[in-house]
């Protein structure tokens, strides 16, 4: 045979038959060590933390953002003007009612009341003198020593001399007021907040007068707030109830950082921009925790749930169907079950529906759980591992 008859055998294809066998004969021996392997490993049970559903009456309540503000301001104007020659209190201090804060000058206020108090004295001399005269004229008239006509001429002046001793009176009264005015007190207890003016300085009065100091009313403080124009009915026939209790805390606050007090205002009327309703609420602050002007969160209590089922707020999950908590049952099993969510107290949340109180619930170790597989109370694996299936 020669060298081309060789190179044609070796180029011939193999028959397909062949490569059916050659198929066959490795997925027969692949089948027979699966067979001889046996069934895959089961997962092993997931780590996790659990706790018990427990019952419980807790608050209904409305959550809602508000502000600190002071009871009383007031900015002090001047009632006279003229030129401060003292300032007796330090800015930001606390003042009681009645304590000195400014001294106008006095001097030109207490000449006007010496000014006053003489004319006053002239007045009631010659006021004096026309009752004596019209006394004689009285006497003299019956004995028909003098006319009517004298005798009514007397009886005008005392009554012209009486209103001239009453005009100087007032005009004493104006001068002793204006030289009570030159000294300026605080209205009632607070805050004073930063000077206006310095020693030396013209004041004026008036509405638009200068301002010298504001000063506010710290204790108690007032909480203001609104809610929503559809919550003021609930609001208002919790109110026919009781009388409404008001949580305030501080943003940095938890919750359990409160203080209470009482609802104390509603407005007579809907925001019409806002559709909302303004409320008040007073508590006490003698510590001043709460500063004027400062946000606050405001929890407004409008009622009671009996027997509210609550789990650690750590429980529920969330997914695409909505909240979930995984339920551990008496075979060591986790069943996924959905929940309808009431409102947090506190660490813990109410649900409303899908758990009932005494069940057992995963508070950590929930990305390790699978639907229906195998659960074990220790310490949960951490995220990384149960990514990792660790």
């Amino acid at each position: 045979m020669n060298t081309r008859s060789m190179r044609g055998l070796r180029a011939r294809p193999a028959p397909r038959s062949l490569y059916l066998l050659t198929a066959l004969g490795l997925l027969a021996s692949g089948c027979a060590r699966g067979s001889a392997a046996g069934p895959a490993p089961e997962r092993p049970p997931a780590n996790v933390a659990v706790s018990t559903a427990v019952e419980r009456d807790v608050p209904v309540y409305l959550d809602e953002i508000g502000k600190a503000t002071a009871r009383e301001v007031v900015t002090v104007r001047p009632q006279v003007s003229g030129p401060i020659v003292g300032i007796h209190f330090a800015d930001g201090v606390d003042v009681k009612r009645g304590d000195l804060l400014f001294t106008i000058d006095t001097r030109p206020y207490r000449a006007q009341l010496d000014s006053a108090t003489a004319a006053l004295a002239q007045n009631e001399a010659a006021l004096q003198l026309a009752r004596t005269e019209l006394a004689r004229a009285k006497i003299l008239m019956r004995s028909e020593a003098t006319t009517r006509q004298e005798y009514d001429s007397r009886k005008s002046a005392v009554a012209v001399d009486d209103a001239q001793v009453r005009a100087s009176r007032a005009a004493v009264a104006t001068a002793k007021l204006n030289l009570d005015y030159c000294t300026i007190r605080s209205p009632f207890g607070g805050r004073a907040g930063q000077r206006q003016v310095d020693l030396g300085n013209i004041v004026t009065p008036g509405g638009m007068g200068t301002a010298l100091v504001v000063v506010q009313r710290l204790d108690p403080v007032y909480a203001d707030f609104t809610i929503p124009e559809k919550e003021l009915t609930g609001v208002q026939r919790a109110m026919t109830d009781a009388r409404l209790k008001v949580q305030v805390r501080l943003p940095d606050e938890r919750d359990e950082g409160g203080r209470e007090g009482n609802l104390t205002f509603i407005d007579n009327a809907v925001q019409g921009g806002t559709g909302t309703v303004r409320l008040r609420a007073t508590l006490q602050n003698g510590d001043h925790r709460f500063w004027p002007g400062r946000f606050v969160k405001v929890r407004l209590v409008i009622g009671r749930e009996r027997n509210a089922v609550l789990v650690p707020a750590s429980a529920p999950q969330v997914s695409a169907k909505g909240p979930f908590v995984y339920v551990v049952k008496k075979d060591s099993t986790a069943e996924m079950r959905p929940v309808r969510l009431g409102q947090p107290q506190g660490s813990l949340v109410a649900v409303a529906e899908g758990v009932t109180a005494g069940e057992q619930v995963i508070t950590a170790g929930q990305l390790a759980v699978t639907p229906g597989g195998k659960v074990h109370l220790g310490a949960p694996t951490s995220n990384a591992q149960a990514r990792s299936g660790q």
